[in-house]
Formats: C-alpha cells, structure tokens, sequence
C-alpha cells in the first residue's frame, strides 16, 4: 500500500515538474510524458520483483526454483524497461539539441536583422542631418535673394522717383 502511494506520488511529481518548467514542442512533450510512463512502470515492476524476493512458497518458508525464476523474469523486465528508457532518453536529448539549434539559428538571425535594422537607421539619420544642413543652405539663400528683390526694387522706385523729380516721364504724357 505504502509503495503504491509512493508510486503516485511520483507520477504526480514528475506530471507537476513537467507542466511547471515550460511549454515546449508537442514532440517533447510527448517524449517526456512516455519518459514519465516508462519510469512509473519501472516502479510498479521493481515493487513487484520487491514483493516477489519476500515470497517463500516452499517447505519451511524457502524459496522455490519457481519464486527465483519469477524474481528473475521480473528483474529482466526491469532491465528490459530501462533499456527503453535510456532509448527514450536518447530520443528525448535529440529533441532538446535540435531546439537549442533552433535557438541559436534563431538568435544569429535576430541579431543579423537587429544590425541591418541598426545601419538603416544611421543611415537615415545621416540623410536626416545632410538634409537640414541642405535646408539652412537653402533658407540662407532665400534671404539674400530677398535681400536682392528688395534692393532691385528700391532702385527701380529710387529710379522712378529721380525721373519724375527731372521731368524725364513729363515728355510721355
């Protein structure tokens, strides 16, 4: 009784631990979780091969060849058991390289967009300042030529003015 609670205990510690590290691929997940029945059926034969050394069927409390062959068949299904657990391991230790493969392609891949990312915009940001620079030029240059305009026209008005003061525009009329 107390092995079986035992037993639940630890299926329900490995289900806890597996939903509380992270969710990961639906093929690790269920890797572990064949992992996880592999284990528990490791401990229901090993309980059993515990009780099958207690069991003394013969003459004055002794083992029999029958109770020795039943404790070897149930130690080789143990053994049998962990073979596809290691296996399983196996599988399950593929599945985490090839994720931390994809991590690191992944990560070399980010950092490659977050440096292309990064020369576009000094880039934009060195076309930004040439463009301001570009434009104080050109508000420079609107000035004097507004500083040109104006002075064309006082001297087309000064002009007009000396004229009719002379009587230069008195003949047109």
């Amino acid at each position: 009784m107390i092995k079986n609670c035992l037993l639940l205990l630890f299926v329900g510690f490995f289900s806890l631990n597996a939903a509380a590290i992270r969710v990961d691929t639906s093929a690790y997940q269920l890797q572990r979780l064949k992992i996880n029945a592999l284990l528990a059926e490791r401990s229901v034969r090993f309980g059993q091969y515990d009780q099958s050394l207690d069991a003394r069927t013969g003459i004055f409390g002794f083992q029999t060849k029958k109770d020795i062959k039943n404790s070897n068949e149930i130690l080789r299904q143990i053994v049998l058991n962990d073979n596809n657990v290691f296996k399983e391991l196996k599988v399950l230790m593929d599945y985490k390289d090839q994720e931390v493969k994809n991590v690191i392609i992944n990560s070399n891949t980010t950092n490659g967009r977050i440096q292309n990312y990064m020369v576009s915009i000094k880039k934009l940001q060195d076309q930004n300042q040439n463009l301001r620079e570009r434009i104080v030029m050109v508000e420079k240059g609107k000035t004097f030529y507004y500083y040109v305009i104006a002075f064309l026209g006082l001297l087309i008005v000064g002009m007009v003015w000396f004229g009719y003061k002379k009587g230069l525009f008195n003949d047109l009329s």
